[in-house]
């Protein structure tokens, strides 16, 4: 059944990103996923999300990756909508996106002021942050307003800004049961499903560039040398949307979370330099022209990589948490033989 809901998704989601590639925000894109609500997929109709499940939305995380696309569906919903949902607060009107760091916050009596500096991803095309907020020992979900924002941009174009809040007013905030180093999990994990996705875009450009290009009088798909480099990439790209799943599956199921989304993010991000080498060498001079599209998606697993944690880190800390569970069988197994 979600396999036929997945596809179902997956063939709506590629109608409405077919033919668009941008490295800003396409605000007309935005209102199309969210005239047909697939921009909050995955968050509980409860706090006004779309409903779904985490699968669900990671599909449409990956179509909007593939198609290199101006959505920033993976700090609205996967983030923004996640911190929401554990926080049980509603889903502010407008384009809401998640702030990558925690903020300082205290109260005079009223509402939670907060004051710092954050990374807010996509921050001058929102309506609304939400951020983690501490105030003491206390930790908070808050919502708050965009206002004065420092505008800076990753290799691929997209919005990587930094918010400034000086005694903000939140005009939402409760309580909650989670930290700093859950919400990197989650966006290790987001990046993970998107450099599958851009993955997937290069294999696909290149399987088709060498099936048309000719050298010496036959495809470039013919020699062997090429045969064997497509073989490489397509190895990595599988190896990357299968660790990405398994790390999906294993947050559904809050089982060994922390173990399958480092194991992700480590392959993601190590699969990510390989693929864009090998894509790139099958492409020649070409690909590095800004009209073509295998640009888009390697600036993309270029940034993505580093974003959250890049392979070294993650790899220190999946052998940290291994170390930590004692038995490595029963980590991959889940204790049995």
């Amino acid at each position: 059944m979600n396999d036929e809901l997945h596809e179902e998704i997956r063939a709506a989601v590629g109608a409405i990103l077919k033919g668009r590639t941008t490295g800003g925000f396409d605000a007309a894109l935005w209102k199309d996923l969210a005239d047909t609500g697939f921009h909050l997929l995955g968050v509980p109709e409860e706090v006004g999300g779309s409903g779904g499940g985490l699968r669900d939305l990671a599909v449409v995380v990956d179509l909007v990756a593939f198609h290199a696309a101006g959505a920033p569906i993976a700090e609205s919903a996967f983030l923004a909508g996640w911190l929401l949902a554990r926080a049980g607060l509603d889903v502010p009107d407008g384009l809401v996106v998640a702030s990558l760091d925690e903020i300082e916050a205290h109260r005079r009596g009223g509402p939670l002021l907060l004051s710092g500096r954050a990374a807010v991803p996509w921050a001058r095309h929102a309506d609304h942050v939400v951020t983690l907020a501490r105030d003491g020992d206390d930790l908070f979900v808050a919502v708050v307003p965009v206002g004065e924002v420092e505008q800076a941009e990753n290799l691929a174009g997209e919005p990587r800004d930094t918010a400034v809040l000086d005694d903000v007013e939140a005009v939402a905030s409760a309580p909650v049961g989670i930290d700093a180093d859950e919400l990197r999990l989650r966006g290790a994990l987001a990046r993970s499903v998107q450099l599958a996705g851009a993955a997937r875009a290069v294999l696909e450009s290149t399987r088709q560039y060498v099936a048309e290009r000719e050298q010496f009088g036959r495809p470039l798909a013919r020699f062997q040398a090429v045969q064997q480099h497509l073989a490489a990439l397509a190895a990595e790209v599988t190896a990357m949307r299968i660790s990405a799943d398994a790390a999906l599956l294993a947050v559904e199921a809050h089982d060994r979370a922390e173990v399958a989304v480092a194991a992700a993010k480590a392959a993601a991000s190590a699969g990510a330099h390989v693929v864009a080498t090998i894509g790139h060498q099958l492409h020649g001079a070409l690909g590095y022209s800004a009209e073509h599209h295998l640009g888009a998606a390697t600036t993309r697993l270029w940034s993505w990589r580093e974003e959250f944690g890049n392979e070294a880190h993650w790899q220190d800390r999946l052998a940290a948490a291994v170390a930590e569970q004692g038995s490595w069988w029963s980590t991959v197994s889940g204790g049995t033989r």
